[in-house]
């Protein structure tokens, strides 16, 4: 069957897409999709922003096929990294349901496509032969996106390094290297060099444990309170606590945890943060979709949620937080990012934006492989269609709640 005819299914339980859709915008504050039918329509949304880099690299075309939309001036400095982007946020985002997602029916049948394709793509970009080599170790850049696909690896190890071929995972291993003579900056970049030494732990290579307690340790010290940290010795407003610091965190404890007595002491501290951090995003989330547009990288869309879904995904949410509400919040929050009109390109490529075409809100390092970070929200989709954030009836979240009277609990920060 081909893949366009197994997506059909969900293409027509999620007829809604097209649509915002929340209270404000033309539908009930509960939401307007049964249940069952909003991951159907996560499920379409992950194609129409998955597959064009996926099956472009998996047959060894990206380079040749992917548009290059950057900051003007930028375009060729971006061409030595954009293609590694778009592979390693492409599956950082989607790893969780290439490893856990349906093994049956519509849902399945693409799901195992993907974890072809998925393969195929790394394979292509981590052979020197191949004319998509993602070139990991040529620009400074490439820290950050190895660090990605590294972060995919560790989320989907069994789809994504124990079926790879032998001679694929000795060439993954050595891209990762490639990255170690280039220096992080002194922020959440050091996140981006320990996760890679973290993958090259799992996938039974030599590793530098020096580079994780680095990261561990700074972070630690950055920590400013309400579960949130500084990028570096300084607080940011903008989504980098939820793009990169908490979700990172989360995954080298869990990887590294056990291998030194000092990284599995700060697990509890870390999973109590990133709970209150969860809190906060599921109330920045208006009753409409929108949230607040500041701060960097703004152009990764619905990837500003990464750490909510991070923690969908786990089962631990906040205290009354309902999974079935969350899920309601990011459906709202990608109807809001990747649908309106202008997102994507002719061909189905991502333009930069927020909600639509809007290249002014793309900063200089910003290019077209950037820009599917957004897959980071697509986390839950992990989850089986059984569990209580995909089965529960439609819930308002907490802004929608709120804003239409209803007798909320009040916020409280959380100190330590």
């Amino acid at each position: 069957m081909r893949r366009r005819e197994v997506l059909k299914s969900c293409l027509l339980a999620g007829a809604s897409l097209g649509r915002v859709g929340f209270a404000g915008v033309g539908a009930s504050a509960d939401g307007d999709l049964g249940v069952g039918e909003d991951r159907a329509s996560w499920v379409a949304m992950l194609d129409r922003v998955a597959r064009p880099p996926l099956e472009a690299l998996s047959e060894r075309r990206l380079k040749a096929s992917m548009p290059v939309e950057t900051f003007a001036g930028h375009e060729q400095d971006r061409r030595k990294c954009t293609y590694l982007e778009a592979l390693g946020r492409t599956l950082a985002g989607i790893a969780p349901w290439l490893e856990h997602g349906a093994r049956s029916g519509a849902e399945g049948e693409l799901r195992e496509r993907y974890c072809e394709l998925a393969r195929q793509a790394i394979a292509a970009g981590v052979d020197k032969r191949s004319p998509d080599y993602l070139d990991f170790g040529g620009d400074r850049q490439t820290i950050v996106d190895a660090a990605f696909l590294a972060l995919a690896v560790v989320r989907g190890s069994r789809e994504l390094r124990d079926k790879l071929p032998v001679e694929v995972r000795k060439q993954l291993a050595d891209g990762l290297r490639a990255t170690r003579g280039l220096l992080p900056g002194f922020n959440n970049w050091l996140l981006f060099a320990a996760m890679i030494e973290a993958c090259l732990f799992t996938l039974g290579e030599d590793w530098d444990r020096m580079r994780v307690d680095y990261a561990l340790r700074e972070h630690q010290s950055w920590y400013l309170g309400d579960g949130t940290y500084g990028d570096g010795p300084h607080f940011h407003w903008d989504y980098y606590n939820s793009f990169v610091i908490q979700p990172f965190l989360l995954n080298l404890t869990d990887v590294l945890g056990g291998q030194e007595p000092g990284w599995a002491a700060t697990k509890e501290g870390i999973v109590a943060r990133a709970r209150r951090y969860a809190a906060v995003q599921e109330r920045m989330i208006a009753p409409d979709g929108t949230y607040p547009v500041v701060g960097r990288s703004i152009t990764y869309r619905c990837g500003a949620f990464q750490l909510l879904g991070e923690m969908a995904l786990r089962e631990m949410l906040p205290e009354g937080v309902a999974p079935a509400q969350v899920r309601g919040a990011m459906t709202a929050v990608m109807r809001r990012t990747l649908t309106p009109v202008g997102t994507f390109d002719a061909k189905g490529w991502l333009r930069i934006g927020l909600a639509g075409h809007q290249p002014s809100l793309g900063e200089p390092y910003i290019s077209t492989g950037s820009l599917y970070l957004c897959t980071a929200a697509f986390l839950p989709l992990g989850l089986p269609a059984e569990s209580a954030f995909w089965s529960g009836a439609q819930a308002p979240w907490s802004s929608v709640k709120a804003w239409r009277g209803d007798d909320v609990m009040a916020d409280h920060a959380v100190d330590g």
